[in-house]
């Protein structure tokens, strides 16, 4: 082995990265999924109610970013920075099959059974109301699984209530 793959890596944290179509509507949905937050602009604090896709306009006009380009991109963050942040960013391709990588949203840490997915189906009730879409439910197959189910954001993203 190479000395350079011996040492331990200075990265200690992770984005993930999300093609789209509409960088912004996944940026709310999941803001509200993960109680995530969309950050404002470098240098600007939010006001009491300000949306902060619209600082990001302003933002991106007072530097001579055509409107068409406002929305290329967008970001949610973790208020309490802990968890990781996820970067939506538009493409001109679309989505044409199942992803190779997938988030699990864990909405029922130390449940087991029924009153597990008695939580889970909570949750995917809250997130089919945001614009998520349920495919399917998967029964707990103990000792291999716990139980799960499937969903898809407004984009068609499969996400896991796990």
């Amino acid at each position: 082995m190479r000395a350079s793959c011996q040492a331990r890596s200075t990265a200690r944290t992770i984005q993930v990265t999300i093609d789209a179509d509409d960088p912004e509507t996944l940026s709310r949905f999941w803001a509200q999924a993960l109680a995530y937050r969309i950050p404002p602009p470098p240098g600007h604090e939010l006001a009491e109610g300000e949306d902060p896709l619209e600082a990001w306009h302003a933002f991106l006009a007072a530097r001579g970013v055509p409107q068409a380009r406002w929305g290329d991109a967008s970001a949610v963050e973790d208020p309490d920075g802990v968890g990781p942040r996820v970067f939506f960013q538009r493409v001109p391709e679309a989505k044409t099959v199942k992803n190779r990588v997938h988030l699990d949203v864990r909405a029922a840490p130390g449940l087991e059974g029924q009153e597990r997915m008695a939580a889970l189906e909570a949750e995917c009730e809250r997130l089919v109301a945001l614009g998520a879409t349920r495919v399917r439910r998967e029964e707990p197959a103990p000792p291999m699984s716990a139980g799960f189910v499937v969903l898809q954001d407004p984009e068609g993203n499969e996400f896991c209530l796990d």
